[in-house]
């Protein structure tokens, strides 16, 4: 009778190595299920921009408004048919083509689509020396034929639109010699528009050459009640520079708020922008505080009650603080849309005159690419752009899109 109970304990301590060794086993086959991640992980990191031999533009980050086709033609769809530029890599045999200024604009003309791209290296130097072999276009991920391309240094035109709304009255005499310096940093043959806004939109010079016309109509900006952005870049866009052929730029001084628009709104100009041939730079003053009497030399005039605008002379100098968030993206929004970019005066590297000295250089010298779709689209329509260079680390401007035009009722 002892033995059964010998028997019995064998048999339990068995049971029970036979439960370990389940459970190691469990252990043992799970392991290999972390090694196609970790593969995974080796593969992302050999696949870094470092590692590759051509450089990209990159896209800009989604728009914030849906792309809707326009009731009424636009410019580009009741413009005449243009004939194609002779392909070319000397800007001296593209005269013909150049007096139209067909090939500096973004286009889409008898299904040709052209664009302007800059290249500079990492220091914020233009590359010279390209041709169309180091060019490859991508249209939605599929790569296009380049049909055209160009290389010349064109005089341009420019508009400095100027924020004198009250917001801005703490920097305005900061505006103002900003404005100025980016005039000193253009060739004579560079023409400048100064327009000024408020509620009301007002030109101050027409498109002009004469420096003297152009500083005493910068100097003679002052301020107004309201603040109508919109309808400022509106008119610009359409009722000045939209006559305007040739190379063709914004450079916006403004803190981003609008108060006081009715004709145009934050979402019509921005996607007026992206079907322009203008390239839009902000120059963003961030007012929020010295509007309420904070950070402006002396003591404050109100106290620091953020959210609620403050009163100067019976007119409010701000908004709350989300749309002052609104006016940051709004701005960024407008430089995405054309290839531009924007610049903060207290942060940006070798100050304004730099910034100012490298929009001018952008403008100037660019390289133009041009080639008809594979897949026309639809009108409205967004077709997203990409543009290669067969050289690494280099950065690459481009517009990111453009939109398909309505078809011709």
């Amino acid at each position: 009778m002892k033995v059964l109970p010998i028997i019995l304990l064998m048999m339990l301590g068995l049971f029970t190595v036979g439960l370990a060794q389940s459970g190691r086993r469990g252990k043992s086959e799970a392991a290999p299920t972390a090694t196609p991640a970790q593969v995974q992980i080796t593969q992302d990191v050999r696949e870094t921009p470092e590692s590759v031999d051509y450089s990209e533009s990159s896209p800009n980050a989604p728009r914030s408004i849906s792309v809707r086709t326009r009731n009424k033609k636009s410019k580009k769809e009741t413009k005449k048919e243009t004939q194609l530029p002779t392909q070319t890599t000397n800007a001296a045999n593209t005269t013909a083509a150049a007096n139209s200024d067909e090939e500096e604009v973004i286009k889409v003309e008898t299904n040709l689509v052209t664009i302007p791209v800059s290249v500079h290296d990492r220091n914020g130097l233009y590359i010279p020396d390209l041709s169309q072999a180091n060019f490859k276009i991508f249209e939605d991920g599929v790569e296009q034929e380049i049909a055209y391309f160009g290389t010349s240094e064109k005089p341009f035109t420019v508009v400095l639109l100027i924020d004198v709304s009250p917001s801005t009255e703490y920097k305005i005499e900061e505006i103002q010699q900003a404005a100025i310096a980016f005039v000193d940093q253009l060739k004579p043959q560079d023409n400048v528009m100064v327009i000024q806004f408020d509620q009301q939109v007002s030109v101050l010079a027409e498109a002009t050459s004469d420096r003297q016309k152009i500083h005493k109509a910068i100097q003679r900006s002052g301020f107004g009640g309201g603040t109508s952005l919109y309808e400022a870049v509106d008119f610009s866009l359409r009722r000045r520079l939209g006559k305007i052929e040739g190379r063709k730029a914004i450079v916006l001084f403004t803190d981003g708020v609008d108060t006081t628009s009715s004709g145009a709104s934050y979402e019509s100009t921005v996607r007026d922008a992206e079907e322009s041939e203008a390239m839009i730079f902000p120059i963003y003053y961030n007012t929020f505080l010295s509007s309420r009497g904070i950070g402006t030399g002396g003591v404050m005039s109100t106290p620091p009650t953020l959210g609620i605008p403050p009163m100067i002379g019976g007119r409010a100098t701000g908004t709350s603080s989300a749309e002052y968030t609104r006016g940051r993206v709004y701005l960024t929004e407008l430089a995405a849309a054309t290839g531009g970019r924007v610049f903060r005066p207290d942060s940006t590297p070798g100050g304004l005159n730099a910034a100012f000295e490298g929009i001018a250089e952008e403008l100037r010298r660019q390289y133009s690419i041009g080639y008809y779709p594979q897949a026309e689209g639809e009108a409205g329509q967004r077709k997203q752009i990409r543009v290669r260079v067969n050289r690494p680390k280099l950065v690459i401007r481009s517009r990111d899109s453009y939109i398909v035009g309505a078809n011709e009722n």
